[in-house]
């Protein structure tokens, strides 16, 4: 039995896209913040992407985020007063443009709410929430990424054997994410070999859909977790599903965007038994397996 949970205290970095309104991300995907260098011209780079910086020895692509998300994109007289947020995330370093940096603000993460119906279609907002009673808007860097840098198609869909595919169909796989390309590479993903599975957008709809099933003795026996998520994020989401007689059942597999051996750490820590990088399918379908091979191990024991 797990007697704590572990969870790396992430803060908020908040920036400027606009005179207005104010942005953030996580720090836990803040490498760095320099200010704006000369840049070198990349060519065929998506319009986004205004060139190639070279920070200690790294050369990273550099984006204008205001652009990237839909609002006026920086011009020529603003660069100078500009910062780079340096990112690793999706196993790359890509650097953020933006007009300015604000703080970074430590961030209760069970206070952010699900993006107001008024923002539209700004798709790119994963989660609002208020500092200093101004609204600031929680962004989806991995959709920013993956609209700029697609995945490879083979990244997408794994490869399996009819043996492999008929040992994972009957076994009950719950997605959590609140990410929404996260969740579509993850459906294509089962959707590609036929594979059945249920989707949460975060922590707390998990725990709760975990629990029902549990209790209607029909429980799930992967869960497949991002760690990020406003709420319960993964983290605690693996700790509750350990220290349940009723839930521990399922096969944990955490998943995350940073490139950090320490948020790998922190999910065995508390009690994952996986935990992967995403987003490469064939690694998390062999996951599942293992997950598969665990399950039919202890039902011959048993």
């Amino acid at each position: 039995m797990i007697k704590n949970a572990t969870n790396q205290s992430q803060g908020m970095l908040l920036f400027k896209l606009t005179a207005l309104q104010s942005f953030a991300i996580g720090t836990l995907k803040v490498k760095e913040i320099v200010p704006y260098t000369p840049l070198t011209a990349i060519p065929h780079s998506h319009h986004t992407v205004l060139g190639a910086a070279n920070l200690r020895g790294d050369t990273l692509p550099v984006i204008d985020m205001a652009k990237a998300v839909g609002y006026p994109p920086l011009t020529k007289d603003e660069l100078k007063d500009c910062y780079i947020i340096i990112t690793d995330c999706r196993r790359m370093l890509v650097g953020f443009l933006v007009r300015g940096i604000n703080k970074i603000t430590e961030c209760n993460w069970h206070n952010i709410d699900a993006p107001p119906s008024a923002l539209g279609s700004n798709v790119f907002v994963t989660g609002v929430t208020t500092v200093e009673d101004k609204l600031v808007q929680l962004l989806d860097v991995e959709l920013i990424l993956s609209k700029i840098f697609p995945d490879a198609p083979d990244s997408l869909h794994p490869v399996l054997t009819d043996v492999q595919r008929e040992i994972l169909r009957p076994l009950k796989i719950l997605l959590v994410d609140d990410s929404a390309v996260a969740r579509r590479q993850l459906s294509q993903a089962l959707d590609s070999i036929s594979i059945p599975y249920f989707i949460a957008t975060n922590g707390r709809d998990a725990l709760e859909m975990l629990k029902h099933a549990a209790e209607a003795n029909d429980p799930f026996d992967i869960l497949v977790s991002d760690i990020e998520m406003p709420g319960l994020d993964g983290y605690e989401l693996a700790f509750e599903v350990q220290n349940s007689s009723i839930l521990n059942h399922a096969y944990i597999i955490l998943h995350t965007s940073l490139s950090s051996e320490i948020s790998v750490s922190q999910a065995h820590q508390v009690g994952a038994h996986e935990a992967l990088t995403k987003f490469e399918a064939n690694e998390l379908i062999h996951a599942m397996l293992r997950g598969a091979e665990r399950k039919n191990g202890a039902e011959v024991v048993a």
